[in-house]
């Protein structure tokens, strides 16, 4: 408190006065010396005492205009001529003080005499002031006791406080110090970085950079890891591949005798077969730099972009001859192009053209397109000295497809029951990306089960899913829906196992998988590449078995309309075989395309046509009716098995009907004339149709 009270009352301490009180009490305010510097040497403790004075100093200063300041607000509420008198009688150095001329200038108010004060007359007269003269403005002495700076305003007419052309005020922009300007500059460095990485950012986002010019080199891949025995399932179009790569590691074999292989090779297909995959095997077989790009990269928002990414692509390929350089996506770029297209459509694909065949020979490059639609691209593109070998890579067969599932199983543990044989047959027009995605589903499968291996139940839950969609185990279905859905498919299976042409059933369910409410999948013990017509009627049958069922079970009236897609599969079969195939007498060997609406046909003809698709359907339709009805039991044991285990195998399929025949004792004789109704003539075969279905399941 001591120490406090002297800085209050303003008194002075001694040298040695400072450095007892200090000793006493170490926190003082206002004293910025620290413990070390008061006990070194003497010319540290001066400067303490230095710091102390002009601390306390400061203090007292401060103290004092505050004190004065609020005086002054005092006298202002009770006699504002007071505030008036002492502020003109005060030293000029207090006019400067913002506290002290605003308590001046609130006075003059209450006393009204703002307007009647030389201040207001000055300002005005300084505002006016005309341009001349070049006096001085003076200080002179107060007149009607207005401060001195005051009266200087407007001091002659000829001079402008505010200024004028030949006696202008001159302002000086205080920049301020060392430490000021280091901190500006640091700020400004600060805001620059800032501003130019959220525009980089932008224009990043915005592809600008890259349409502007300003990407980077292209690069190749150096490290391809790929081989042929990695690539399965496609092994005319690997034979034909193989020649390229001979290419690369020896040309002087093949350009000694005066031949030059193709420059670039186009390989067409269904996605997901492996053209990608193909290129990639080349690099790694050959050992050469790989460069990749999709069609689509060359394109941007700004025009001549693509043919410059054309140009800078070809650039960075001689660089690194020889080298392999793939296109996938091909048809983005190489479209066929028409009269009616903009030059600028253009310019990517001329820029193309001229890079693979131009007036410029690029030796010791290969350049392997992929494509879809090889039907698409323009017929310049595709000519020889272009891309001149064409490879086709298709679906794999059955042998294909067992290979690859083996080369996908060997990097995932297996149980000894997964057989990649079965899976193959039953996995008909799957490309590779395929298959790969069944064994990652089976694998996800295992791991959600806890299991240590993937199993052949897990490989089959995959391949239901992809082929059949997705189960919808939470749906809500009445016990009338499940029963109609049960005889509807128990139909389509009964009668592809009972026609002759018909595909083997591997699969039928009552489980919503997508769209339908059941399914039976029917799977072919080899890959077929063509149709018979008993193979086409037969697959009508069974595609309209389902409707069938549903009529003798249930009645006319009593018809779902579960048969839409069925339907339209037979009616499109039936098209086929009268608009296509030439599989009708009445219609004879006779194209007649129906789906091209600029195809014309007489009304006679097209009557006929119709009449023969009717027909068709309607023999189909009789034929799967007469079929189910000889094996009404069948169909009441192979419904009454789906209501109880909802899935059923091909296998289980064979068996229940196996069992349900053995244990007949008497054969329903059905007339189509009778008027009793179906549930009443087959009512007795129901008991005998349950317990066979239970124990075929059973076994």
């Amino acid at each position: 408190m001591a120490w406090a009270q002297l800085v209050k009352r303003g008194r002075i301490l001694s040298k040695n006065q400072v450095l007892s009180l200090y000793h006493h009490r170490p926190t003082v305010p206002g004293f910025a010396v620290n413990t070390v510097a008061l006990h070194s040497d003497g010319i540290q403790k001066d400067r303490a005492y230095s710091s102390y004075i002009d601390n306390l100093a400061r203090k007292l200063k401060q103290a004092d205009n505050y004190a004065e300041a609020a005086l002054l607000r005092e006298y202002n509420k009770t006699d504002p001529e007071y505030v008036i008198h002492w502020y003109e009688r005060s030293p000029p150095y207090q006019w400067y003080k913002p506290a002290f001329l605003a308590e001046y200038l609130k006075a003059l108010v209450k006393v009204d005499k703002l307007d009647e004060h030389e201040l207001l007359a000055t300002l005005k007269e300084g505002v006016k002031a005309r341009a001349g003269g070049t006096e001085n403005l003076q200080t002179v002495p107060s007149l009607g006791g207005t401060p001195l700076f005051l009266n200087s305003i407007g001091s002659t007419p000829r001079d402008g406080v505010l200024g004028s052309a030949n006696s202008p005020i001159y302002m000086v922009n205080s920049e301020g110090g060392f430490r000021q300007q280091f901190w500006r500059f640091l700020r400004f460095l600060a805001m620059a970085f800032i501003l130019i990485s959220a525009l980089g950012a932008f224009a990043d986002d915005r592809g600008i950079t890259k349409g502007l010019g300003f990407n980077e080199e292209v690069r190749p891949t150096f490290e391809t890891n790929t081989k042929f025995d990695d690539v399965k399932g496609v092994d005319e179009a690997k034979a034909e591949l193989q020649e390229i790569v001979l290419y690369l590691k020896d040309p002087k074999r093949f350009t000694v005798l005066g031949g030059k292989l193709p420059k670039g090779m186009l390989l067409s297909g269904p996605p997901g077969t492996g053209k990608t995959m193909l290129a990639r095997a080349i690099a790694g077989e050959a050992g050469v730099p790989f460069f990749y790009c999709s069609g689509s990269e060359f394109e941007e928002m700004f025009v001549g972009v693509g043919a410059r990414r054309v140009r800078d692509l070809f650039a960075a390929a001689k660089r690194h001859a020889p080298c392999i350089v793939f296109i996938d996506e091909l048809d983005a770029i190489g479209g066929r192009r028409t009269q009616r297209d903009q030059q600028y459509m253009r310019m990517t694909l001329n820029q193309l053209l001229v890079e693979l065949d131009g007036f410029k020979q690029n030796e010791g490059i290969i350049v392997i397109g992929a494509t879809n639609f090889p039907e698409s691209l323009d017929k310049a593109l595709i000519r020889p000295g272009r891309f001149d070998q064409h490879v086709e890579v298709p679906y794999p067969d059955v042998e294909g497809r067992r290979q690859i599932l083996e080369s996908y199983l060997s990097k995932v543990p297996k149980g000894d029951d997964v057989d990649a044989a079965i899976l193959a047959r039953g996995t008909p027009g799957l490309a590779g990306a395929d298959l790969a995605n069944i064994v990652n589903v089976a694998a996800l499968k295992a791991a959600m089960d806890g299991s240590k291996a993937v199993t052949m139940p897990d490989l089959e839950y995959a391949k239901d899913k992809i082929l059949m969609g997705t189960e919808r185990k939470s749906a809500v279905r009445t016990e009338e829906s499940r029963r109609g859905t049960a005889y509807h498919e128990g139909g389509h299976a009964l009668v592809a196992v009972f026609t002759e042409g018909a595909e083997p059933v591997h699969k039928a369910t009552i489980v919503p998988r997508g769209t339908s409410l059941g399914m039976v999948l029917q799977l072919p013990e080899e890959d077929r590449l063509n149709l018979t017509r008993t193979q086409m009627l037969a697959s009508m049958r069974v595609a309209l078995a389902g409707r069938a069922a549903e009529e003798i079970i249930f009645g006319d009236s009593e018809v779902t309309t579960g048969a839409s897609q069925d339907l339209q599969n037979a009616t499109k079969y039936a098209k086929g075989m009268v608009s296509f195939y030439g599989m009708s007498s009445a219609v004879g060997p006779v194209v007649y395309d129906i789906y091209n609406s600029s195809h014309t046909m007489s009304t006679e003809t097209k009557h006929v046509v119709e009449s023969e698709v009717k027909k068709l359907l309607d023999e189909a339709y009789e034929d799967a009716k007469q079929t189910l009805i000889t094996h009404i039991e069948e169909l009441h044991a192979l419904a009454q098995a789906l209501l109880e285990h909802e899935t059923l195998t091909g296998a289980q399929i064979k068996d229940l009907i196996a069992k349900v025949k053995a244990s007949k004792t008497v054969t329903p004789v059905v007339s189509q004339s009778s008027s009793q109704s179906t549930e009443q003539q087959f009512s007795s075969t129901l008991p005998i149709a349950a317990g066979a279905a239970a124990q075929a399941v059973r076994s």
